[in-house]
């Protein structure tokens, strides 16, 4: 048993009310700069909805995530060889279409022209080309369309559907969206570290975080197609692939990264979960049907006295193994199993879950997967589990300087019941 820390979420999707506070925060802080203008580390898209990128969760058109080959899990855009022969020319690139050419306007027209009759309008110019444009498409630009022809006819979970079904989606008195906030999942087997031919993304040991050497980068670019999430960006200024972070100079410091800090649902939730890494491979080469379930069965019970010895044999801080203790995402996935993997057919093992009302975590547009057999969750079971995951994250605020007294005089190994 190979015990790893994880830093993990769960997004509570029904708590989201779809302002994008969360993503003007993380751009304010980290992608407000040349070349990154299009970036959107954090973004939240209306489902059923094509996203943003458009489309991004065809993999049969961006060749991102795993897939099962001969019984062993291999990057769909190719093995070695194949990613070689690409390395000039990589076919399964999204274009900037497909994201969005940033944009602003000439606001010097509106204080510098001359009196006259008409109003003076300021027009968009790009901000790559500095030319003037006409504004096609956005990183939000099919908010609230759930029930668009043109978007969210055309989102790619619907394509399980029968022509019924989506007949009945579109239908005025049956016609429902929802909000998905997505950020960098720093999956546990992360097909952009897999991809990289420089080496340059790694997964830090000590907390499992995915980040991009911006000194080793060379900008192949192969992470942005690996991805199958589209979360992985290349700065065209610089050269250099960059994506989220998860704010770990925040973290570090002991505050929240900026979109759950920000978040004005309060839908975010951070924790730390212990996983057994020797028996990832084996997780990943389940069938799809039971991706979830072997996903689930990574993660250890950081109570276990096994799990615990085997932590700190690893190097985890015994503050690492209270946290996962006191984590609620840990009792939201493992305990309630109330939230689910984004797309767990993307063999990732992402770190971020999602929870949905009636005990249901949306993985794909109209087909949902519903925890055991136990059916739905009454109203007043859901909102005793949040006030004890409040509760939870209320009481482990404490100071550095209380946490230190903690653990001195001898308390370290005996309060995890170890000789």
């Amino acid at each position: 048993m190979d015990v790893r820390l994880q830093i993990s979420m769960v997004f509570h999707l029904d708590k989201c009310i779809g302002c994008h506070t969360c993503s003007v925060a993380c751009k304010n802080v980290w992608t407000d700069r040349k070349g990154a203008e299009y970036m959107w580390w954090n973004n939240v898209e209306t489902k059923p909805g094509t996203g943003y990128p458009t489309a991004w969760e065809d993999q049969n058109k961006y060749k991102g995530g795993w897939e099962q080959k001969n019984g062993q899990p291999e990057l769909k855009m190719g093995g070695r060889v194949l990613r070689v022969l690409n390395i000039f020319h990589n076919p399964d690139l999204p274009k900037l279409d497909d994201y969005y050419e940033p944009w602003t306007y000439k606001y010097e027209v509106l204080f510098n022209s001359p009196e006259g009759a008409d109003q003076p309008t300021a027009r968009t110019i790009s901000m790559v080309t500095g030319k003037y444009m006409d504004v096609e498409a956005g990183p939000n630009w099919d908010d609230d369309l759930g029930g668009s022809p043109v978007y969210a006819a055309n989102d790619p979970n619907l394509e399980v559907l029968t022509e019924e079904q989506r007949a009945e989606l579109f239908e005025i008195e049956r016609l429902v969206f929802f909000y998905l906030p997505r950020i960098c999942n720093h999956c546990l087997n992360a097909a952009c570290v897999a991809a990289c031919p420089s080496g340059a993304i790694y997964k830090r040991g000590e907390d499992g975080i995915v980040l991009i050497n911006q000194e080793v980068c060379r900008g192949w670019r192969m992470c942005v197609t690996a991805c199958p999430y589209k979360k992985t960006f290349y700065n065209w200024s610089t050269g250099k692939s960059e994506k989220c972070i998860l704010c770990f100079p925040r973290l570090e410091t002991g505050q929240a990264p900026a979109c759950f800090h920000s978040c004005v649902g309060r839908i975010r939730y951070l924790g730390a979960l212990l996983y057994d890494a020797d028996r990832m491979l084996d997780a990943m080469k389940v069938p799809d049907d039971r991706l979830v379930e072997a996903q689930r069965d990574l993660i250890l019970d950081p109570f276990d006295r096994e799990v615990i010895a085997g932590a700190l044999k690893n190097g985890i801080d015994e503050r690492a193994i209270e946290t996962a203790q006191r984590s609620p995402v840990y009792k939201y996935v493992k305990e309630w199993n109330l939230a689910l993997p984004l797309h767990a057919e993307f063999r990732t093992g992402n770190g971020r879950r999602h929870r949905s009302r009636d005990g249901e975590a949306r993985t794909r547009t109209g087909k949902h997967l519903r925890r055991g057999s136990g059916g739905n969750i009454s109203a007043d079971f859901v909102a005793h589990d949040e006030r004890a995951v409040r509760d939870t994250a209320f009481s482990s605020r404490r100071s550095v300087a209380d946490a230190e007294r903690r653990y001195v005089g001898g308390e370290r190994r005996g309060r995890f019941g170890l000789s």
